[in-house]
């Protein structure tokens, strides 16, 4: 079973107990620290957008569009469906001379709460340029492109159906993920994820790993070691493309840069790079809570990072010690690392 990583306090009495796994792991593969059992598969879901856009770069794909650093983050991204977000998926298939219709991501309306009240006050409806996915789709619709124009093949219609698993384009993307994790995927146990392509289970140790690789380019191809690192660079620039208002991966990546390139899955995963230490990092919560996924990802930030000043520690610190209030605002509780995840992390975490 694994071992309690979030405690979730109401007062000062546990109410809640979230379990899980965490692998942290260098580029050769060393096991800097494992939590939990760390060889059972999980579906990292969006945990991985920064791998399954390796290819836009490799292929060239990035530099044929003239890709900017906020395409690029968008690529990256799970983002609110915010007008920046939407604004810049469209740039992006204007360049290919296409528009919205060419996404299979499907329709999602906005997760920012303001935005999905603005736009229903005004009757707006939805798009796939609204779905929490259409940077990265952007993204290979991008690649489909460019295999159309050097297949001489029509663009839309080479693109049509991208997201199915013998696509050319999507047979890139599984091949960049079975390079970066070690994992050859076509053997592992697949499902479809919520934006429609393919999503496969692995080991939290074999994620950790990817992202140690991509974070130092150890491991990695040439071609990918230099889009994991362009593809940083541009998450890095523009930070909020990857999440949005009060996310937690662009308030982080925001404030603490290139020291780290941290990415939520849904159902309770979390992958980071840390390029400086050369660790990757992943994490699962057994019950999918976000929430703890997040305190568990600030915990890790906050213990291993070196040379943090005061307000990086400070920011961290309200992560990883996550007061709750009530709809008065009151103060009744808090998220925060429990034994056996502060132990592993070497001691109790300051929460001030």
């Amino acid at each position: 079973m694994n071992p309690t990583l979030i405690d979730v306090l109401r007062g000062d009495t546990i109410e809640s107990r979230h379990t899980g796994a965490l692998a942290i792991v260098d580029a050769s593969g060393r096991v800097h620290t494992a939590q939990g059992d760390v060889d059972r598969p999980v579906f990292p879901r969006s945990a991985v957008k920064l791998l399954q856009a390796l290819p836009l770069v490799a292929s060239g794909a990035a530099d044929a569009f003239s890709l900017t650093d906020e395409e690029l983050s968008l690529a990256c991204a799970s983002h609110s469906g915010e007008p920046a977000h939407v604004a810049t998926a469209a740039g992006v298939l204007a360049k290919l001379g296409l528009d919205a219709s060419a996404l299979e991501c499907g329709t999602q309306w906005p997760g920012r709460e303001p935005v999905l009240r603005a736009m229903a006050a005004r009757g707006d409806v939805a798009t796939p340029l609204h779905n929490n996915c259409s940077g990265k789709h952007s993204g290979f619709v991008c690649v489909a492109c460019l295999m159309a124009r050097q297949a001489g093949a029509e663009p839309a219609e080479f693109a049509r159906g991208y997201v199915a698993a013998e696509h050319p384009v999507m047979r890139e993307v599984s091949a960049a993920l079975s390079a970066a994790t070690g994992v050859d995927v076509e053997h592992a146990p697949r499902g479809i994820d919520g934006c429609s392509i393919p999503t496969f289970a692995l080991p939290l140790r074999a994620l950790a790993l990817a992202f140690a690789r991509a974070g130092t380019g150890q491991g990695l191809s040439d071609a990918h070691a230099h889009a994991a690192r362009r593809l940083r660079r541009a998450v890095t620039a523009a930070p909020f493309m990857v999440g949005g208002t009060d996310r937690f991966d662009t308030v982080v990546m925001q404030a603490l840069g290139e020291q780290l390139f941290c990415k939520i899955g849904a159902e309770g995963v979390y992958c980071a790079a840390l390029p400086a230490l050369g660790l990757g990092v992943a994490l699962k919560i057994d019950d999918g809570a976000a929430r703890a996924a997040e305190t568990a990802m600030a915990a890790v930030a906050a213990a291993l990072l070196p040379g943090l000043d005061d307000a990086q520690h400070r920011l961290l610190a309200g992560l990883h010690h996550l007061t709750l209030r009530n709809w008065r605002g009151t103060e009744v509780g808090r998220l925060q690392p429990a034994a056996p995840l502060a132990a592993a992390l070497g001691g109790v975490l300051n929460p001030t």
